[in-house]
């Protein structure tokens, strides 16, 4: 399939996205550790809290977390709603990190008020499942970050990963420099970064939860563990409903464990058969998502990326600080 006109037969009015940056951290902060999705072993969230101490935070756990429900869920949808209520609610918390993903966030959308979500701003962090939870917060006008959780953070948080999720939520913003790649469509273009997980984030087209509903976006994807064309039912789904229509460029992230029943050499290799109908740049293999290496990115926030012949860059501008710093 060579490089074909699309046509949009769905056009949504865009909605206007305009996000505060919560404060950064400080030394004695309270950081809420919850479980909006899979169920956590107390184990990984404990070690979590304990790297939180060195890094001077104080964690406060859930109440709800260490709960079970049919199987998989970290307690009921009672109980999952009550520890993000507990957690935005409280003045004295000053961001919140999720323990994991996997299934369930898509439950709480319709039980969720965009303005219970903007009342006391923090930052949330998270990635996979928690996408649609970046997603309520855009919509509700509040920046949040695309990071790692308690799940991996258990395991140390000596690797880069773990350390500039800490660095970002204590100010220090880092201005990211990626290698070429093959699958690159070169260009520049600022707007409002969306996305993250796309089975996650595409079946809430239409919903509040719904970020790329809004215009001049920078569209991030990626995926796990998903054939080849479940991502581009997927992603057909998004062209259908006018979202690149809506996009000043794309981040194609780590597409981990991904099947390759289609002869596409890669799923980049694929989707850029679509994207290159848009006229946009197109950065391949940004270095976040289900791999070892799972860079923060802050959802909501404008941003700059440029992509040229020997490499691509990504800079938050409105969020950058004294101590940036090119990765």
């Amino acid at each position: 399939m060579s490089c074909v006109e699309i046509y949009n037969y769905s056009n949504p009015k865009p909605v206007k996205l305009n996000c505060k940056k919560p404060d950064y951290l400080k030394r004695g902060d309270k950081v809420a550790l919850i479980s909006p999705s899979f169920f956590t072993p107390m184990e990984n969230v404990e070690k979590t809290a304990a790297l939180l101490r060195t890094w001077g935070l104080e964690p406060v756990i859930g109440p709800n977390v260490g709960k079970t429900y049919d199987g998989k869920y970290a307690g009921t949808l009672t109980e999952r709603l009550s520890d993000i209520r507990w957690a935005l609610d409280d003045p004295s918390i000053k961001a919140i990190i999720c323990n994991r993903g996997g299934y369930g966030t898509i439950q709480l959308i319709n039980h969720l008020k965009l303005e219970e979500l903007s009342a006391h701003p923090k930052w949330l962090v998270g990635f996979s499942d928690i996408t649609t939870l970046h997603g309520l917060l855009t919509r509700a006008g509040v920046m949040s970050i695309q990071g790692t959780m308690s799940s991996f953070l258990a395991k140390g948080g000596q690797d880069s990963t773990s350390t500039l999720m800490r660095d970002l939520l204590l100010g220090n913003v880092p201005l990211y420099e990626v290698p070429a790649h093959p699958q690159n469509i070169e260009g520049w273009a600022r707007g409002v970064l969306v996305g993250g997980n796309l089975c996650t984030f595409t079946p809430n087209l239409g919903t509040q939860a719904d970020a790329t509903a809004g215009r001049d976006l920078i569209l991030f994807i990626e995926e796990v563990e998903e054939p080849m064309h479940n991502i581009d039912r997927q992603f057909t789904i998004l062209m259908m409903n006018g979202v690149l229509d809506r996009c000043k460029g794309v981040i194609l992230g780590e597409f981990t464990d991904c099947g390759k029943e289609l002869d596409d050499e890669s799923v980049e290799a694929m989707l850029h058969k679509y994207l290159e109908a848009y006229h946009i740049p197109v950065l391949c293999g940004f270095p976040a998502g289900h791999d070892d290496v799972n860079l923060p990115l802050v959802m909501g926030a404008p941003v700059t990326m440029e992509v040229r012949s020997d490499g691509a860059s990504l800079r938050f501008d409105s969020l950058l600080l004294s101590g940036e710093r090119a990765l």
